[in-house]
């Protein structure tokens, strides 16, 4: 994986593929390329490292008006020129692009020695592209060709194929990674995501797993494997690509945290119930009665999604009343989980494109089970396989780490709390609380943005040190969970995150003066237990940096970031922020890439 985008039409293809690939860079990658047709011939361009080392290598002019790019997020093979995307099998008459991982490429590897290819590389994506040629030399229908190698395969994939003797076409098939087709005047375009396409054109069409679309600057067709064709109408899009612009601001990740006011204005929009005191959702497909049928609720998620699903479950229980858990999406899949009738499942995934949950969704399904997505990007795998749920319009997220999408998930959770919790024995004095505390959490935001000077200076002061606990109590766990892995992602620092009453049973035998820790405290009932905590660390010379709402813990820490008090389901989304800010100015202060953290990548599409 990463970033696919393709063009066929009249102007010249690859300007337009380094815009679409520019687009695809939030993804996170390691190397990228282009192959563009012409004259009976692949002009072949790809280099390990950032987009703009390939825009290096690239001529100023080329006339071809078909082409292929990718850039790469290394699975089969290290990173480097020879293992970059596009791929050409040995005779040079086949060039691939390819989202995923080939299960059996090992086997089809040796078979393919055997028929005389050879290989250059260490991927898998270089085993579809000889495959595919090997079926071409059987029929010189392209589309049938891929058709029949696709059947040999194991695993997931989103390809792009072109053949030097098929002039002026493309094309795309798609198992378990996304592949999108779009629709121009005169022109076609294609991609693993709309961002790459969107300022080309708004007329999409989303395939399906086992279809494959045939592509020429007037035409396309979509058919599944068995050669069946599909008439599916086009949709049009809605993007907003000034968005997906980094505007005045040093890095993306900055911009969207700076943008979570507005983003969970969109949130709320349009779902808070001011008449009944509870919330409003026009895309769930259960009724009342349907929802109070469910004796618990299931949250499956992965990285910060299955997180943010921890603090979540823990929001619904505390005000609906209604068991609820979070699991592992990645883990839940492979464990032949029971599927329970009278269990409501909710797919949570920014992306909407992790594998892993797709996968859960679509075995919770398979067992005849309800499940509901909550998804960032509209049109996505995962809402489309849900098929209902709701939209956290939150806005494009371009940084691989999850900010505005995580604040915009908990309030997800809080409106859902509040909607169930109505159902069931929540007065509509306490809904009206909760609609309060929702209201002015925007502004409240706005104001902790206000003061990243102070966040930067903690973080400054911390920047230097090589480990770090996080630690909090229900929510606040979530939280140091969350603070943990951001720390890590972004500044590579190692964190790690403990429940408050869990340091004394064996993670207190690593503090010392070189491990600070940061602790979410919020003014609850349990204050006085974590000022217990916080005295213990103390005690062993650990510094620490409090996050809370109580001054009293002022003089019991290092460092003290006051954070407003609101509501219990809206305070955590309160406390987020600054440690949000504390990931990205440490990040900063040591020299590292805040965007496109290495190792990681925005949508993980492969197991």
């Amino acid at each position: 994986m990463c970033g696919i985008v393709g063009y066929v039409g009249s102007r010249h293809a690859m300007p337009v593929l380094l815009e679409g690939l520019g687009r695809l860079e939030y993804r996170g990658y390691d190397s990228a390329g282009i192959a563009l047709q012409r004259k009976g011939k692949f002009d072949l361009f790809k280099k390990a490292g950032r987009l703009d080392v390939l825009r290096g290598t690239l001529p100023k002019r080329n006339a071809a008006t078909c082409g292929i790019g990718h850039t790469r997020w290394a699975t089969h093979g290290e990173p480097s020129d020879l293992n970059a995307h596009p791929h050409v099998e040995s005779s040079g008459a086949i060039t691939i692009v390819h989202n995923g991982i080939v299960e059996n490429a090992g086997a089809l590897r040796d078979f393919l020695r055997e028929r005389g290819h050879t290989f250059a590389s260490e991927t898998d994506t270089e085993v579809l592209a000889a495959l595919i040629a090997e079926e071409f030399l059987l029929d010189t229908d392209l589309t049938a060709s891929i058709r029949r190698a696709v059947s040999r395969v194991a695993g997931t994939y989103g390809i792009v194929v072109m053949h030097k003797d098929v002039p002026g076409l493309m094309v795309a098939a798609r198992n378990g990674s996304p592949v999108v087709v779009g629709i121009g005047e005169n022109e076609m375009f294609v991609a693993s995501d709309i961002a790459a396409i969107a300022p080309f054109t708004r007329q999409i069409i989303y395939l399906e797993d086992g279809e494959i679309a045939t592509l020429s600057a007037k035409h396309h067709e979509i058919q599944d494997f068995q050669a069946t064709i599909t008439n599916r109408p086009t949709s049009t899009i809605d993007v907003d690509t000034t968005l997906a612009s980094k505007g005045d601001h040093e890095h993306f990740t900055l911009k969207e945290i700076i943008e979570q006011p507005d983003a969970i204005r969109r949130t709320l929009s349009g779902r808070l119930d001011e008449r009944f005191k509870t919330a409003h959702f026009g895309g769930l497909n259960l009724d009342a009665k349907d929802l109070m049928a469910f004796k618990r609720i299931k949250i499956l998620g992965c990285g910060s999604a299955y997180i943010s699903g921890s603090i979540g479950a823990s929001m619904i229980e505390r005000l609906a009343r209604i068991p609820t858990d979070a699991e592992s999406a990645a883990e839940f899949r492979y464990r032949n989980p029971i599927i329970d009738p009278q269990t409501l499942y909710l797919a949570v995934s920014q992306s909407g494109e992790t594998y892993d949950t797709l996968t859960a969704v679509q075995e919770i399904q398979r067992k005849g089970g309800t499940v509901l997505g909550i998804v960032n990007v509209v049109g996505s795998s995962i809402a489309r396989q849900c098929g209902a749920g709701m939209y956290l319009h939150a806005g494009p997220e371009i940084a691989v780490v999850s900010t505005k999408t995580f604040a915009c998930t908990l309030c997800a959770f809080a409106l859902l709390a509040l909607y169930i919790g109505r159902m069931r024995d929540v007065s509509p004095a306490e809904g009206a609380e909760v609609i309060r505390a929702l209201n002015e959490l925007p502004q409240q935001i706005q104001n902790l943005v206000e003061r990243s000077d102070e966040f930067k200076q903690i973080a400054e002061k911390y920047a230097q040190y090589q480990r770090a606990y996080f630690i909090g109590r229900c929510e606040g766990f979530g939280l140091a969970r969350e603070g943990a892995l951001k720390l890590k992602e972004v500044s590579y620092i190692h964190a790690e995150a403990y429940p408050a009453s869990e340091l004394k049973h064996g993670p207190l035998a690593l503090i010392d003066e070189q491990t600070p820790t940061f602790a979410i405290v919020p003014d609850d009932d349990l204050l006085a237990k974590n000022l217990s905590t916080l005295a213990e660390i103390k005690t062993r010379k650990g510094p620490v940096v409090a996050m809370g709402q109580s001054e009293v813990l002022a003089t019991q820490v290092d460092d003290y970031i006051q954070v407003p008090g609101s509501h219990p389901l809206t305070d955590p989304i309160l406390l987020l922020i600054p440690l949000q800010f504390i990931a990205y100015y440490t990040a900063l202060a040591r020299g590292c890439d805040v965007d496109q953290p290495r190792n990681l990548a925005k949508s993980v599409t492969v197991e």
